[in-house]
């Protein structure tokens, strides 16, 4: 995992003293930068935004930095890589939340005070699903079907969704001499 310090992407790209995100125009300089490190970044990398530092984002800003992020992570456009949030505080975490679910967006975020969650929209068995995920830590599409009573084709495709949207990592292990994926949280 590679994180990136918005507070000091902020102090570099805005030279405007502040440690808050606001206006669209602040957003998409803070995003432009971000784009330019991140497709340096080597494929499968997660990348953690860190919010830690940052004061307020107001809600253009949250659209303009994370759902656009977001939204061309699951473009394409940065290749094979996974975006999670880092040190949100409650009120940035509403105005980004927000932003996600007006584009049906979603991202996991690592709370400082309630560990990972989901930000954004998902449908409710794909979030049963991801619940389950975060809480075995990694999972087979052979085990989430046990665990939920599912058909085979159906954990598996649950687990690819999951898999697109950039939610979970998989990669592929030999279990017992057969390749199987195995997913798991960002």
């Amino acid at each position: 995992m590679i994180k990136y310090d918005l507070y000091k992407i902020v102090k570099e790209e805005l030279r405007n003293g502040s440690c808050d995100l606001v206006t669209r125009t602040s957003g998409q300089t803070v995003r432009d930068r971000i784009e330019r490190d991140i497709t340096r970044e080597e494929e499968k990398t997660v990348v953690a935004l860190d919010f830690s530092k940052i004061g307020i984002i107001d809600y253009s800003c949250a659209d303009e930095v994370v759902a656009k992020l977001i939204s061309r992570l699951l473009g394409g456009e940065y290749g094979d890589k996974y975006i999670i949030l880092k040190g949100l505080n409650e009120n940035q975490k509403e105005n980004i939340e927000v932003a996600l679910e007006r584009k049906g967006l979603a991202v996991m975020a690592d709370m400082k005070n309630e560990g990972k969650i989901l930000l954004g929209c998902v449908n409710n068995y794909l979030r049963q699903t991801l619940d389950l995920i975060l809480e075995k830590e990694r999972i087979t599409a052979k085990e989430l079907s046990d665990t939920m009573h599912l058909e085979a084709n159906t954990s598996g495709t649950r687990l690819l969704n999951l898999h697109k949207k950039r939610l979970v990592q998989r990669t592929e292990k030999t279990m017992n001499g057969v390749r199987v994926w195995v997913y798991k949280s960002v």
